[in-house]
């Protein structure tokens, strides 16, 4: 662990172990990509400063005190020693300028929302309660026109401007999950991918789905979104476990 005076240097240190955390569990569940992908989060009132996972730095080795503390409104963030990835700017960087709502922004390539955004249908129906967790609280992106620099990040990040949508299902890319906090946001991804899987593998029998009413899929949605602080105890669950396995993330 750090030092004391250390610690005392480094700004916003609770988000940013919290922020580590999430990396190294979505690299041990196999969600990440090699060190394509990019989790952020914000840490002023109007969300424009963002912590961020520096450029090129695999998952499984970040660190609290890697994180890049960059400003959505600064035009020489690229110009700087430690710039982040290009993409990762374009992208995090827009939806933390125009979507104040989005206080952390995970993005990843993880195999079965990817495999749902290679579909030419790519909506996920409400077919059991995971599945029914995103019902009315999703966008497709239909539209993808290559690498996440800044021009096709804007264009992602107003498909964002509705606070009720908090995953994108990227067409032809991948998926992108926001939230209040850390733990929200992780939880919620963690549930997408689940959801994803259930349904690509109930696809694969072949057989007919059984959907939710309308009604059915939103009041389930809606007493997911009020369950009283689950997202608050898998983080810390997940962060008790790297604790006891002796890992670095909080250093």
């Amino acid at each position: 662990m750090l030092d004391q005076q250390k610690l005392a240097n480094i700004a916003h240190w609770a988000e940013r172990v919290d922020l580590a955390a999430a990396f190294r569990w979505t690299a041990r569940l196999n969600m990440h990509e090699a060190v394509a992908n990019h989790f952020s989060l914000a840490v002023n009132e109007d969300g424009t400063q963002f912590l961020m996972n520096p450029n090129q730095r695999h998952f499984a080795r970040i660190k609290a005190s890697d994180l890049l503390l960059l400003d959505a409104n600064d035009p020489t963030t690229m110009d700087q020693p430690d710039a982040p990835d290009p993409t990762a700017w374009g992208l995090h960087g827009s939806i933390h300028r125009l979507c104040p709502h989005a206080r952390c922004v995970m993005h990843v390539h993880s195999i079965h929302a990817t495999v749902l955004a290679c579909l030419a249908d790519s909506t996920l129906p409400p077919i059991d309660q995971n599945t029914a967790t995103f019902y009315g609280r999703m966008v497709v992106d239909e539209q993808f026109g290559g690498l996440a620099f800044e021009e096709e990040g804007m264009r992602c990040a107003l498909l964002l401007k509705d606070p009720k949508v908090r995953v994108m299902v990227m067409g032809n890319h991948g998926v992108l999950v926001i939230g209040d906090s850390v733990a929200d946001t992780f939880n919620r991804l963690y549930y997408f991918e689940r959801a994803a899987e259930t349904y690509i593998r109930a696809l694969q029998t072949g057989q007919p789905l059984r959907v939710l009413s309308d009604e059915i899929a939103e009041k389930t949605a809606q007493e997911l979104d009020d369950y009283p602080d689950q997202a608050g105890r898998h983080l810390s669950e997940l962060k008790a476990i790297l604790d006891e396995e002796g890992s670095t993330y909080a250093s």
